[in-house]
């Protein structure tokens, strides 16, 4: 556990920093959105274009990995609106608070800290659920959100939903990677050492970035939601979510797919982390309930300090390096 804690600590305490900061007014607010962007729209797509050019294709696309976590979020999604649906939470609000149930932070933690915790072969499932949840989980719980709207309103919503995930720069960046590897190119020279740097930072900025975050979308909730209305969502994430994905993962390994024991272990532990904190934004976009999602977040983000890091210790992880 101490090798664990070791991996696990500095990550959680960089989110930590960040709330911290933007609290108390060091970092101030008005900075935050050009702090999110640089990570967005630099550091991460750098990042995982690296990762993505060091890692065989079909590692970055793998059918059976896809398909078995892109089941699972199907199910939690319609499982959480189930138990949230009542005469308060409706379906627009149900629906985002199954989007946060099934949408981990896969990009701004999970890629660093499951190769620091499993080593670099673990980018490649951990970029398939990226992939996943940018373009099937959120365009699924958006469009759910607006079946109560006009006649066309889900669709239309849908579509805003894969146009948004078109315009997000880590797809290409993940695609960009993916055809360098399959092409054999590598990057050089300066041109290398710039995207080299931009990646190094994605990590320290990403963290203290989602804790800067948190504290806005807190600060922005304009509503006192109830702890039966926020933690058993948080709780789905945390533990139902991960315990699925191992359930179906072993299950699909019986029937004779081939996924191996590290890729359902990497799928399990990236369902393990907290829920992605720019959901929040997209609450606010729609209209949701901003502060039932944000303590959503808040409670999977504390939470998963110890239920990640026990998780990884009872599956007897030792980290890389």
């Amino acid at each position: 556990m101490q090798a664990i804690l070791a991996v696990t600590v500095p990550f959680f305490a960089l989110v930590l920093a960040g709330w911290l900061a933007a609290r108390h007014g060091v970092l101030p607010e008005s900075a935050i959105p050009g702090l999110n962007a640089y990570v967005l729209y630099f550091a991460l797509p750098c990042m995982l274009m690296r990762f993505g050019m060091n890692t065989p294709v079909l590692d970055l696309l793998n059918p059976f990995v896809l398909a078995v976590y892109v089941l699972c979020a199907l199910v939690v999604v319609g499982f959480t609106i189930a138990v949230s649906l009542n005469a308060t939470i409706g379906l627009k609000d149900a629906s985002f608070g199954a989007l946060v149930a099934a949408f981990p932070n896969t990009g701004f933690m999970g890629v660093p800290l499951l190769v620091a915790l499993l080593g670099p072969a673990a980018a490649g499932p951990v970029i398939c659920t990226v992939l996943a949840d940018l373009f099937v989980t959120s365009s699924l719980c958006i469009a759910l959100s607006q079946l109560q709207g006009a006649a066309g309103g889900a669709r239309a919503a849908a579509m805003r939903a894969v146009r948004g995930a078109l315009s997000n720069p880590l797809p290409w960046s993940i695609a960009l990677g993916a055809l360098l590897s399959a092409t054999g190119m590598k990057t050089s020279g300066p041109l290398d050492t710039a995207l080299r740097m931009l990646a190094d930072s994605a990590t320290p900025v990403a963290l203290f970035t989602i804790g800067a975050v948190l504290w806005r979308a807190g600060q922005h909730a304009h509503t006192r939601t109830p702890l039966a209305h926020y933690l058993p969502v948080a709780a789905i994430k945390l533990f139902v979510h991960p315990l699925l994905v191992l359930l179906m993962g072993a299950g699909a390994q019986q029937l004779g797919a081939p996924l191996s024991a590290f890729q359902l272990l990497v799928l399990t532990l990236a369902a393990a982390l907290p829920s992605a904190s720019n959901v929040s934004l997209l609450t606010e976009r729609y209209g949701a309930d901003s502060g039932r999602v944000a303590r959503i977040i808040l409670a999977s983000t504390v939470g998963a300090f110890a239920s990640f890091s026990a998780l990884a210790w009872l599956f007897g992880v030792q980290p890389a390096g």
